[in-house]
C-alpha cells in the first residue's frame, strides 16, 4: 500500500517523552492524533535522525529530524450517494448537519445505504483526509433514525479524536425538544415515588439511572440501577397543552449520552414521547382535553416527537467554543401548533 512520508523537526524545549514531543510538533496538515501517533510509534513507523524508534518514552531532543511513514488513507467500502444535506456549518475539520427524521446515521443490516454516511462521502469527497487510516467521516455520536436534529461529524483523525474525547468527558452541550404525554411537575407525588427521579430548583426534572440493553428485546434499552451504564437526563416544561393539561413540550438536556436515553428516561418517569413506538405506544388522552384536530394529529404522528435542537462544543483545532441551533422541523412544529388549537 502506498506510503506518505511526514517530515519535521522537533522544536526547542520539547517535552521529555518522544510521544508527547511528536504530538506537539507534528504538522497540523498531517491530521495525526496523539493516539494515532502512539500506534505508529509502536508499529515502527517513526524514525528519529534516521533510526527507527518504537519506545514512546524515549527522550526527545530539540532539532531531531523526524520521519513518519503513514499509509495513504484507504477508500471506504461504503458507497457515496448524492443525497441532499442540510449543512449548518462546515470547515476543513468538521461538518455540522441538521439530520432529517427518517435518515439512518450509519449503514447497518437493514439499512445498507441511503444513510448520512453515504451522503457525507459524496458531499465531502476529497476533503476527508482519513479517520483511523480510512477516508470516511468520523461519527462521534448518533441520533436515532426517527429523531431529527444536529450532528457533528469529523473530517480528520485529529478532529475525530478531540470530539470523541469531549463526548466521553460529557462536556458537549446538547439540548433536545420533546413532546410528551402528561406534564412533569415537582408537586406530583407519583413522580416522587419513582426511583431515579428527583427535582432541582426551577421545576427541573432530573432522571438518574443506569441503562443497558433489554434482556429479551435487543432493540430496546432498559432502566437498571445495579448494572449498565450511568445515565443522567434533565428536563423542564416549556409549554403545556390541553384542559386539563395532558401534553407538555419539554426541553431536555443530556449529562451523558446513551442509546435512546431521553426516550427511555421519559417513559420511565411516566411521560413517554408522543409517537414513540418503542417506549410510548398510543396513550389515551382525556376526553375533550384537546381539540379533535389535535387528538387526531397526536394519534397519527408517525415518529417520536424528538428534535436535537442545540449542539455546542470546543472546536478541535481553533479551541473556540461553538454553538449551533436548528429550528423544530415542520412535522413537529405543525403538531405543536395543532396542540395549541382551542376547544370548540
Amino acid at each position: 500500500m502506498p506510503l506518505r512520508q511526514i517530515r519535521f523537526t522537533i522544536d526547542d524545549m520539547p517535552p521529555p517523552r518522544l510521544d508527547k514531543a511528536l504530538a506537539r510538533d507534528v504538522p497540523e496538515e498531517a491530521h495525526l492524533s496523539r493516539s494515532r501517533l502512539a500506534k505508529l510509534l509502536a508499529e515502527g513507523a517513526v524514525r528519529v535522525d534516521g533510526v527507527v524508534v518504537q519506545d514512546a518514552r524515549a527522550r526527545a531532543t530539540a532539532g531531531a529530524a523526524i520521519e513518519i511513514s503513514v499509509e495513504e488513507a484507504q477508500e471506504s467500502h461504503i458507497l457515496p450517494q448524492d443525497i441532499p444535506l442540510d449543512v449548518v456549518y462546515e470547515d476543513g475539520d468538521l461538518i455540522v448537519i441538521n439530520k432529517p427524521a427518517g435518515m439512518v446515521v450509519h449503514p447497518a443490516p437493514g439499512s445498507p445505504d441511503g444513510t448520512l454516511v453515504n451522503a457525507l462521502l459524496a458531499h465531502c469527497g476529497a476533503d476527508l483526509s482519513g479517520v483511523g487510516g480510512m477516508k470516511r467521516p468520523g461519527i462521534v455520536h448518533r441520533i436515532d433514525k426517527d429523531t431529527s436534529g444536529l450532528l457533528v461529524v469529523a473530517k480528520t483523525d485529529l478532529a475525530h479524536q478531540s470530539l470523541a474525547a469531549q463526548f466521553e468527558a460529557h462536556t458537549v452541550e446538547r439540548y433536545y425538544r420533546a413532546l410528551v404525554y402528561g406534564v412533569p411537575d415537582a408537586s406530583d407525588p407519583r413522580l416522587r415515588g419513582i426511583r431515579g427521579t428527583s427535582f432541582e430548583p426551577g421545576n427541573i426534572l432530573k432522571l438518574t439511572t443506569r441503562l443497558a440493553r433489554h434482556k429479551t428485546d435487543r432493540q430496546r434499552q432498559a432502566v437498571l440501577f445495579d448494572t449498565g451504564r450511568h445515565a443522567v437526563t434533565r428536563a423542564r416544561t416549556v409549554e403545556r397543552f390541553g384542559t386539563p393539561p395532558c401534553l407538555a413540550l419539554m426541553e431536555c438536556w443530556l449529562e451523558t449520552g446513551r442509546t435512546h436515553q431521553i426516550r427511555v428516561h421519559m417513559a420511565h418517569a411516566g411521560h413517554a414521547l408522543v409517537g414513540d413506538p418503542t417506549y410510548g405506544g398510543r396513550r389515551k388522552l382525556p376526553a375533550k382535553a384537546l381539540s379533535e384536530a389535535a387528538t387526531e394529529a397526536i394519534r397519527q404522528f408517525p415518529r417520536q416527537a424528538l428534535h436535537a435542537a442545540v449542539l455546542g462544543f470546543e472546536h478541535p483545532v481553533s479551541g473556540e467554543n461553538v454553538r449551533f441551533e436548528a429550528d423544530t422541523p415542520p412535522d413537529m412544529a405543525d403538531l405543536i401548533e395543532t396542540a395549541r388549537l382551542p376547544l370548540k
